[in-house]
């Protein structure tokens, strides 16, 4: 039986009697095919926040499904996503993340507007059939949600707010839309991009896995996993004033009782994962690389209540050092869970109630694999 029939009868148990993924839905090229088909290149991916873009010229280069794409501030204050290969002799055009005033070719120096309109092209004016104003990179669908930026290749991709709407509804008082962004990394980990995405949907290694860290303050009986939703899962867990940065700010009148020291983790699918304090926020997004590696965008910032707030800024950059020695522990874990994986002795056990969000996962990702199986007829 492979991967995809594998996945299909693991999700066909009741979540009471569940147990973990196939190890072949983890190590299969054949089934990271079918992600990169059925789900990177038809969904809604999340390629950082609006935030980190405020000026004509900032841009973002992604490879999405293996499509070199960027995103860019237009000179009329809108952000736009196009193709970055040049339509000359098809080069990449931008790397990384940077600011520039048009996008010039590194090969010809063929040069295009921020809206991708082409504006020159050198010695071109011997070829009879060369016309500028008929060259355009290809336009990427782009949308804002509360200051996050996604892209998709499905020009039928249903509009991403149409999507979230129950996000929205959960954690209204948080005024995510307005958290600043304080500091974007790029990394690359030995493990499958599903083992990352579900140790973050799952607060129950907390207590081991981070032993050294956050361990301490994780308390299984507080953490609440709810059934997911068609686009998302979460769950929550929560936090006590020994992190204060994480409790609403006493200028915040929009949260009040127990959700003014909430922590939702959000798993908005396929890989945005965010973990959104009243104080704080950071987040995961992830793309394959391959079976056994995922690259990773890690951002964060604070809430837009504690901006004027001194002290909360010198406690964030603590906090930022204690979330790099919180990657480690996870990297660590993560790396050894698709080493397991490889193993001719995996076999998937039963799944905790505090692990409701990967079956939610599971489920999600069936979906859309059986669902573009029979698109192929």
């Amino acid at each position: 039986m492979n991967a995809i029939n594998e996945l299909k009868a693991n999700v066909a148990q009741p979540f009471e009697q569940a147990r973990a993924m196939p190890p072949a839905v983890y190590t299969s090229p054949d089934f990271l095919a079918r992600e990169i088909s059925d789900v990177f290149a038809q969904d809604w991916f999340c390629v950082g926040r609006a935030s980190a873009l405020p000026n004509a010229g900032d841009y973002v280069t992604h490879e999405l499904a293996g499509q070199p794409i960027m995103v860019i501030r237009r000179n009329d204050g809108t952000l736009h996503a196009q193709s970055n290969v040049c339509l000359h002799r098809m080069s990449t055009l931008l790397q990384g993340r940077g600011t520039t005033r048009s996008i010039v070719c590194p090969y010809h120096a063929w040069t295009y507007n921020l809206d991708g309109t082409l504006r020159g092209a050198p010695a071109m004016t011997l070829n009879e059939n060369f016309c500028k104003d008929a060259y355009k990179l290809p336009k990427v669908k782009c949308q804002e949600w509360l200051g996050w930026v996604f892209v998709s290749l499905n020009a039928d991709a249903p509009n991403v707010a149409d999507q979230l709407k129950d996000v929205e509804g959960l954690i209204d008082g948080y005024d995510m839309e307005s958290y600043t962004e304080t500091f974007f990394e790029t990394h690359v980990w030995d493990t499958n991009w599903k083992v990352l995405a579900e140790n973050f949907m799952e607060s129950y290694h907390l207590p081991v896995c981070h032993a050294g860290t956050i361990g301490g303050l994780s308390k299984l009986e507080e953490m609440v996993c709810p059934p997911g939703l068609p686009a998302f899962n979460y769950h929550t867990i929560l936090k006590d004033d020994t992190l204060k940065i994480a409790m609403a700010h006493k200028n915040n009148t929009r949260l009040k009782g127990e959700m003014r020291r909430t922590t939702f983790l959000l798993a908005i699918y396929p890989s945005l994962l965010i973990t959104l304090t009243p104080g704080y926020f950071w987040y995961l997004t992830l793309h394959p690389e391959g079976v056994g590696k995922v690259r990773i965008g890690f951002g964060g910032g604070m809430a837009q209540d504690y901006a004027d707030d001194e002290d909360a800024q010198k406690h964030f950059k603590a906090l930022k050092t204690l979330l790099d020695d919180v990657n480690i522990e996870d990297r660590g874990c993560t790396e050894k869970v698709y080493q397991g994986l490889c193993s001719s002795f995996a076999s998937p056990g039963h799944l905790s109630h505090l692990e409701r969000p990967n079956y939610d996962f599971a489920n999600y990702l069936n979906d859309r694999i059986q669902a573009g199986e029979a698109n192929r007829g």
